[in-house]
């Protein structure tokens, strides 16, 4: 199991938005939101045969909760591209989806105030369950139009190569 180095100088943790998010190897632009990675593990109770008073705990299955990115509607189709590969509307009969390269592994990495990566998280498996491509549109509203993408995935983890950074001091 790899071994973190605490950065003793560090006491305030790090802000939720400085974040970039990778997949196939180049940064998605524009994602304005990404939400929690959080992960269930099913409660086993069981007992033994010998004591019927009480019950012991074991744990069963986990399952990864779907992740929802967001981001402000523009020409880039990266969201659009990868949910038509899980269904293209029209494609005719058994072809609506792509076998071959629906799923993807995805980064999710977290920067300190500096802009220096801190904390960087790898999602298995990723597929598109869920598409948003305008939201409601409301000609008396001043927002920005936002699209989504919900990702199942399969697993994700903690990526220990990244090291804690070096935090820069400024002389003033």
């Amino acid at each position: 199991m790899a071994q973190f180095t605490v950065n003793a100088q560090r006491f305030d943790p790090y802000k939720n938005f400085k974040f970039r998010v990778r997949w196939d190897g180049r940064y998605v632009a524009g994602v304005s939101k990404v939400g929690a990675l959080t992960r269930t593990t099913e409660v086993v109770s069981h007992r033994d045969g010998g004591d019927p008073s009480s019950s012991r705990k074991s744990p069963g299955r986990t399952d990864y909760a779907a992740i929802t990115l967001e981001r402000g509607v523009t020409h880039d189709p990266n969201f659009e591209q990868w949910a038509n590969k899980v269904h293209m509307h029209g494609a005719g009969l058994a072809s609506e989806l792509s076998l071959r390269d629906f799923r993807k592994d995805i980064v999710i990495e977290v920067y300190n105030e500096a802009g220096q990566l801190a904390i960087a998280y790898k999602v298995f498996r990723c597929w598109v369950s869920e598409y948003q491509a305008l939201p409601e549109l409301d000609a008396n509203a001043n927002a920005v139009a936002i699209q989504h993408i919900k990702l199942e995935n399969e697993g994700w983890e903690r990526d220990v190569d990244v090291p804690e950074p070096t935090e820069p001091t400024f002389v003033g």
